[in-house]
Formats: structure tokens, sequence, C-alpha cells
């Protein structure tokens, strides 16, 4: 979960809630640029987290009794082949890109740690074997995964108020076409990319929030409890493209 800290308590945004952002943010994409697969695409992109579901997980609160950010996170490997066989059983397709994704998280912490080490060789070898099979070249598989990394990198800047004020820009990423692209707040509720990489020249997203005005709970169950009872707020933005 993706958790910010504000003046009444925390903001608490959900994994499933943040790669659903990021799924609509990509269906937007210019159609001439979009992968063959494209319907599969915005599945692996949106459910891209969906094994991050919290009210399963027992690992939520801090040590001080708060809610444990995204970033505190490191490999799991049980949450790791929960990932690949939710993705696999959709579609080999959606599994490669999951894969990637996957290695793209924990390429870094494999180096000091062997079980990453030995789950991202595994899963080297297979991404192989759908690439193969689906007859999808390296370079294909690259670029198309360059754009959902992008999606989630965007996804991941409006959920954490990582937009700058006074139309001071931010970089979202390279994307498929490796060209940078800035993030801008034009204003309260807009947002605009340079170079503009969408088909319409503006469009809304929106995602689900909570908020939770108790900083600290005893216990994971007592966490959840809250995340239930907690009020639900849509934050909505249109996302235009600024005029020359």
């Amino acid at each position: 979960m993706i958790v910010n800290y504000t003046e009444t308590g925390w903001e608490i945004i959900l994994q499933r809630a943040h790669g659903n952002l990021a799924a609509q943010i990509a269906a937007h994409w210019k159609k001439q640029e979009r992968p063959q697969r494209w319907t599969e695409t915005l599945l692996a992109i949106g459910e891209h987290d969906d094994a991050q579901t919290e009210l399963e997980q027992h690992d939520l609160i801090t040590e001080n009794g708060g809610p444990v950010n995204f970033k505190m996170k490191t490999f799991e490997l049980a949450r790791c082949r929960q990932m690949i066989d939710f993705s696999l059983s959709k579609s080999r397709y959606i599994a490669l890109l999951t894969s990637m994704h996957i290695n793209f998280l924990h390429i870094k912490e494999a180096q000091t740690n062997p079980e990453a080490k030995a789950f991202l060789a595994e899963q080297e070898t297979l991404r192989t074997e759908w690439r193969k099979a689906l007859n999808i070249t390296l370079e294909e598989a690259e670029k198309t995964y360059a754009l959902l990394e992008w999606a989630d990198a965007f996804s991941l800047l409006v959920c954490q108020r990582q937009y700058q004020p006074e139309q001071r820009s931010v970089e979202i990423g390279s994307g498929p076409h490796q060209q940078a692209h800035q993030l801008i707040q034009l204003n309260e509720k807009t947002l605009t990319v340079k170079p503009w990489p969408f088909e319409e020249e503006e469009f809304m997203v929106q995602y689900d929030l909570r908020l939770l005005s108790q900083l600290s709970f005893v216990d994971n169950e007592a966490f959840k409890q809250g995340l239930l009872a907690a009020e639900v707020q849509e934050n909505v933005w249109v996302i235009r493209k600024e005029k020359a």
C-alpha cells in the first residue's frame, strides 16, 4: 500500500487501486504506438500488483504501529510466485510482462539475496520460453514492458503526491521510445505531460484512497479493521495537453 502522512492522519492507497490508475493512464496511449496485444497489455498494467492484497497480509504495520509503506517491502518469494501464478492463469503474455516487472523490482536485491537471485534466474528461463512460444522478440518485449514501467511510475507519482508546486516538472521516465517525459501540475486538479504521449488531448482518471485519523494500531487485525471502516474518497484528475 502507498502511505501518505497528512495533517489529519494517514492517507492510504491500496496497491490494486494504484494498478487500476496505471491502467487508466496507459489506456490513452497513442493508438499508432500501442502494442499488438493491447488488451492483454492493459490487463498486465492494471494487475501488476494484484498479489498485493492488503487484507490478506500479516505485515501491515511497523514496530511503532503505523502502516507499512510499499517502499519498506523487500523480496518475498511466496508473493512473487503468486503474482506469476495469477498472471499465468490469464496468459503467458501477461505473465511475461509481470515477470519482467518482478525482475525490475528485485534485480538489485538479488545481488545479496540468494533466494531472490535463484527466483529471478528461474524467471529469466521462463521468459525466454514464453517469448519463443509467443513469437515475441526480446526487443518487442522490452519496448512493451517500458510502457508498463512508465504507467506504473506515473501512477506512483500521482498517488504519492510527488507532482511539484508552481508548475515545476518532475520526470516520469523514458517510456517505450526512450524519450524523457515530464509531469507538471497545472492547477489543483489538472496535470499535463511533456512531450504529450496520449491519443486524446484531455481525459480523466480517478482512484480510491482511504483516510485514517488513528495514527497507530496495536496489531495487524486492528489496522485491517481500521482500514475497512475508513472513509473512502475518490481522487479525480484531469490530464490535459497544454496549449502551445
